[in-house]
């Protein structure tokens, strides 16, 4: 039997620090999410391995995930390991997945992947569940509660295998809601920020600020693309309400 393409390989990185050009990976894990009948569930096919970073680990990061280099000696290099993580043999892989994916992208690149198209987490639970207070990956965990997430299996958290497990029960539930295709879609896009992340309106919904704070925001300069994005979606929200309020104004 051909094996099922239906796979969205869920991974993890942990590092020395953020600067792909000059920190290294230290760890990766993953963790398949399968469709079967129809429907998504987290597969059996899981891991995670050390890299040798080349490189000693700062105590900074080593205080988040503590993987001493003493852990890592030995372990095959990031351009040995991550091919058979990223493009396994005999799975043939429909995407790959990251919370905030922009971070493992810096070290994943397209030669790595094959050019697999990629699925932000961060940014589609945003999208789905707004009302959340924090789209943290354990807070979202904690808040969500994805059907048969072992607990166990998600620690300890900051560490690649138990962090790709954990994200793996967080996208199983978002493709009951959406596509993997209106996913990859979101992804490729900024961020849709739910609130106001800066400044004396830090907090408060895009949606209840006034139409000159949106003309502002993008009037002036220093925001991110985030932010950019966010009130160019939130006027053009409001600009395709009018004519469905000017017609239920008539009928009225």
């Amino acid at each position: 039997m051909p094996p099922d393409p239906h796979i969205i390989r869920v991974v993890d990185l942990e590092t020395t620090g953020s600067r792909a050009g000059s920190d290294g990976v230290v760890e990766i894990g993953w963790q398949d999410v399968e469709r079967v009948d129809g429907a998504w569930r987290v597969g059996s096919e899981r891991g995670a391995r050390y890299v040798d970073p080349e490189r000693p680990i700062p105590a900074r990061t080593q205080a988040v995930h503590h993987i001493l280099d003493a852990d890592v000696a030995g372990a095959p290099t990031w351009l040995a390991a991550a091919p058979g993580v990223l493009r396994p043999a005999g799975r043939p892989l429909a995407a790959l997945a990251a919370h905030r994916a922009a971070f493992e992208r810096r070290w994943c690149r397209d030669a790595l992947t094959g050019r697999r198209p990629w699925i932000c987490t961060y940014k589609c639970a945003l999208r789905l569940w707004p009302n959340e207070p924090s789209h943290a990956n354990q807070a979202l965990r904690y808040a969500r509660r994805p059907e048969g997430l072992d607990h166990r299996a998600g620690l300890p958290a900051h560490r690649a295998g138990p962090d790709a497990y954990v994200t793996a029960h967080l996208l199983r539930e978002m493709l009951r809601e959406a596509s993997v295709e209106t996913l990859i879609a979101w992804t490729r896009e900024p961020a849709l920020l739910p609130r106001v992340t800066f400044g004396e309106h830090r907090g408060r919904r895009w949606a209840t600020m006034s139409d000159d704070y949106l003309a502002w925001v993008l009037k002036r300069g220093g925001f991110d693309a985030d932010v950019r994005f966010t009130a160019r979606h939130e006027q053009a929200t409001r600009a395709a309400r009018q004519p469905e309020a000017a017609a239920q104004s008539l009928l009225l």
